[in-house]
């Protein structure tokens, strides 16, 4: 028999004969003494796998709940009076590869029928010629020091010699640091929890790749109505890795690699209203989009930081919980949230405050350039949020928001000129923009939420001060576990930011738009399993551009997604 099946086998032989002393109502022969004695000196040893010129303290932090795994444990140590959730082997013929020929057949089948203490992998085989290293073998000894401790409180101590003592203080002794990670001295890495001395107890990786097919109907352009007479298909793909670190458990620092090459449909339809929620392009570049840091500072209170990337959603609730993400929720730009809470950001800060269980504030300052030494904070492009959020109920939750901005009201959903009512004009664009936002669960399976939006801008710079007016709205209904599951159906209906009113005229003729456009939109996820969604959706948007005299346009898109 080889080597690797002998160090098994006599893992097997050496447990037995332990539980064997303390159960039986004689003392053990000496003979039994001399085998214990030969085992402890064959532990001691380096026959013993285990990495070479590696210490315990190297060894120790790798080690995580899995050990208990197959990939890592040939013997799923238990004990009788605490089962695991995995099959159990009740009788050792059950195990396909042991024999009753192999020479601790006996030894094997006390210790998986009589004492309990080890049985075979899920698949009913031991596996008795794999490699044992110094963690298994720990794990091991350390549900049969369980069953001794168990029998030696049900009998007397008389059934325990002192030499029989002896040997399993050595063992003890021996494999010390092994058996703390078994019984769980780690456990505070594995939870979360900040061990004494570390920096960060622990980074998570997750990660998204995402694959959209999308179309563009044909017709013409919604900006100057240029020829595009056949349909745009392109193929894209996003990928995203997020690296969460927390230093003291409750807090994260968020850093996220992104790269994709997902062309803007807008430039094909010739308006921001047919954007999607996931078009990226880096043109190849892995870039960070975004570096944050959010930690409670009180009992009611959280601050967020952000660096770089950050929105006035990632700390003030939008209330459109089902379609506000990007990869899972609605497939359009517009459709995610509110377009007020666009407007703006960048580098700055966030602070949520708890007035009461039921009522939140929240305020917020971004900055567009404040990395620039000749702009900073105070100079640079700013939005500015204060929101009271009210749960009236745990069905229904209502978002009263301002913000105010600085040459930031281009919000990439609405028309041209909603976006910049100054054509160009002006240097010194601000704003108040007022929202309400409300959502409402009648059920677990059915979701209803919308807003209204209202922006007040004024050119400052410009002869006579004008004044321009920005409204938006939508409904969104969506549909959770349709069918199965973890499906999603999700519907749209509203109107993108329009240019309502204007005090600035060009060539005679008041700047802003005329006619009114609609955004319907419907989409499908289906879950495939826990990694993977599909989802296919549409758009229409009717007279882009708030112009009657432009086409309708249609977009169709296929988002898959992959997570991990």
């Amino acid at each position: 028999m080889s080597s690797s099946a002998q160090k098994a086998l006599i893992f097997c032989t050496s447990l037995n004969l332990l539980l064997a002393q303390h159960t039986a109502a004689e003392t053990v022969p000496t003979s039994e003494e001399q085998s214990s004695s030969t085992l402890l000196k064959s532990l001691s040893s380096d026959k013993v796998s285990t990495p070479e010129n590696q210490s315990t303290e190297s060894i120790v932090p790798t080690v995580s709940p899995a050990i208990s795994a197959p990939e890592r444990l040939p013997l799923e140590s238990t004990t009788q009076a605490s089962p695991t959730p995995m099959d159990r082997v009740t009788n050792v013929s059950e195990l396909s590869d042991v024999q009753p020929t192999d020479w601790a057949y006996q030894a094997l089948q006390s210790l998986v029928e009589r004492y309990g203490v080890v049985s075979g992998y899920p698949d009913r085989t031991f596996r008795g010629n794999r490699t044992m290293s110094r963690f298994e073998f720990a794990s091991g000894l350390n549900s049969a020091l369980d069953r001794i401790n168990e029998t030696l409180k049900a009998t007397t101590s008389e059934y325990a010699t002192k030499a029989d003592l002896e040997i399993l203080k050595k063992l003890q002794e021996e494999f010390a640091a092994e058996l703390s990670v078994i019984r769980g001295k780690l456990s505070t890495v594995e939870t979360g929890q900040q061990r004494s001395g570390s920096f960060s107890e622990t980074t998570k990786l997750t990660g998204e790749v995402l694959f959209a097919v999308t179309g563009v109907g044909s017709g013409d352009k919604a900006d100057d109505n240029s020829d595009r007479t056949d349909s745009n298909i392109t193929f894209g793909s996003r990928v995203r890795l997020n690296f969460d670190t927390s230093f003291f458990g409750k807090d994260r620092l968020r850093t996220r690699l992104q790269s994709g090459n997902i062309s803007r449909v807008d430039r094909a339809a010739g308006t921001d209203m047919a954007r999607l929620a996931y078009q990226t392009d880096t043109e190849g570049a892995i870039e960070i989009s975004r570096l944050e840091y959010r930690t409670p500072i009180s009992k009611n209170a959280t601050l967020y930081i952000s660096a770089i990337g950050g929105s006035l959603n990632d700390f003030a609730n939008t209330f459109n919980p089902f379609l506000s993400g990007s990869g899972e929720g609605s497939v359009s730009r517009f459709g995610q949230r509110n377009p007020l809470y666009r407007i703006g950001g960048g580098s700055g800060f966030g602070l949520e405050y708890e007035l009461t269980d039921e009522i939140i504030f929240t305020i917020g300052y971004l900055a567009d350039n404040a990395s620039d030494p000749e702009e900073g904070f105070n100079k640079s492009a700013y939005s500015a949020i204060a929101q009271l959020s009210f749960e009236l109920s745990k069905q229904f939750g209502l978002g009263l928001t301002y913000v105010r901005s600085f040459n930031s009201i281009n919000t990439s959903t609405g028309s041209e000129r909603a976006n910049d009512p100054f054509d160009d004009e002006s240097d010194a664009i601000t704003a108040d923009s007022f929202g309400i936002q409300a959502a409402f669960a009648p059920s677990k399976k059915l979701s209803i939420a919308g807003w209204l939006g209202l922006t007040r801008a004024k050119a400052s710079d410009l002869e006579g001060d004008p004044r321009a007016s920005i409204f938006n709205w939508a409904i969104t209904i969506a549909l959770p576990d349709l069918f199965q599951e973890g499906n999603l159906a999700g519907f749209v209906i509203g109107q993108p930011p329009k240019l309502t009113s204007n005090d600035f005229s060009q060539s005679g003729e008041t700047y802003k738009d005329k006619d009114t456009s609609f955004h319907f939109e419907v989409f499908y996820r289906h879950r495939v399993n826990d990694f993977i969604s599909i989802t296919p959706g549409i758009i229409l948007i009717t007279h882009p551009e708030h112009n009657r005299e432009n086409n309708s346009i249609f977009v169709g898109t296929i988002r898959t997604m992959f997570s991990f």
